[in-house]
């Protein structure tokens, strides 16, 4: 199948991980112009029309996501976007995004590169800088992406960017899409990364987690106690001191957080979620 042309773009994070020499496990296709139209010619699995994305099916069975161009706009700050107009021009597209680095295309057709926010020049810099003055307010899942990122890359915020952000903290809207702030944590977390969880702390970006929260004291390398580790609740262990209430937790996830609680008065048992006891050690200085 032939997914060249001149409306069709690479974007997001395979462009930037070009720039960083890193493989891209995901690729993002962005069509200028309605992307299910651009797809009717091929074989077509999926489509939503509110948000103008197709699913195909490509070469080898590959399943194959096109975003048509889009812009949207923020009717409850905090909250999943609307969106305003499908097939708009690339650039209104590319500012909706997180972060400069995030905002770059590439033609599918000639490999022309398109960075109309100067994301090139903050890769080489090594800055995180969101792309107007509103980002965290209207998504402060950007917060802790940037965390992310910090950690993925070794990038800082840049100086306006690191000043919205304290803005943001300092006076924060809880009512937000904590669904979003739950994935972008736990894809932090997982990370296993000491330097993250200081980040968190530090920046006081662990109050987004909501108010009055209790801050602990990790001063020991939990990264190379968990190094050998593998779990997906990795990021529970990192966070599972702070009052996480406000996050919609699975029933394994509660499960992990009451054995901790019971392991402050009785011995584990055989039923006893591994999970609990490293957090039990981890944050008792049992090691």
């Amino acid at each position: 199948m032939n997914l060249k042309d001149k409306n069709l773009y690479y974007v997001g994070g395979v462009v930037r991980d070009k720039f960083l020499g890193l493989a891209s496990l995901d690729v993002d296709y962005t069509y200028v112009g309605n992307a299910i139209e651009f797809a009717q010619t091929r074989n077509v699995i999926k489509e939503n029309k509110a948000f103008g994305t197709v699913r195909i099916l490509g070469e080898d069975n590959k399943e194959i996501d096109i975003a048509s161009t889009r812009k949207e706009i923020y009717p409850r700050a905090g909250h999943l976007p609307k969106v305003v107009q499908i097939g708009c021009s690339l650039e209104e597209d590319l500012i909706r995004r997180d972060f400069t680095i995030n905002a770059m295309a590439c033609n599918t057709l000639d490999n022309k590169i398109v960075d109309p926010f100067g994301g090139q020049a903050d890769i080489a810099d090594k800055k995180l800088r969101v792309l107007h003055e509103n980002s965290f307010k209207d998504d402060p899942t950007r917060i802790i992406r940037g965390l992310k990122f910090s950690v993925r890359f070794g990038f800082d915020l840049d100086e306006n960017t690191k000043l919205l952000q304290d803005q943001y903290l300092a006076s924060i809207n809880y009512d937000m899409c904590y669904h979003r702030i739950k994935k972008e944590l736990k894809e932090t977390f997982n990370l296993n990364s000491k330097k993250a969880y200081d980040i968190f702390v530090g920046s006081g970006i662990y109050k987004l987690l909501g108010e009055k929260q209790s801050v602990p004291n990790l001063n020991l390398d939990i990264e190379q106690f968990l190094n050998n580790y593998s779990s997906p609740h990795i990021w529970l262990i990192y966070l599972g001191c702070f009052d996480l209430s406000k996050l919609e937790l699975t029933r394994a996830e509660k499960r992990i957080l009451e054995w901790f609680e019971r392991l402050k008065t009785q011995q584990p048992t055989n039923n006893t979620p591994e999970e609990s006891i490293l957090m039990h050690k981890i944050w008792n200085r049992d090691l």
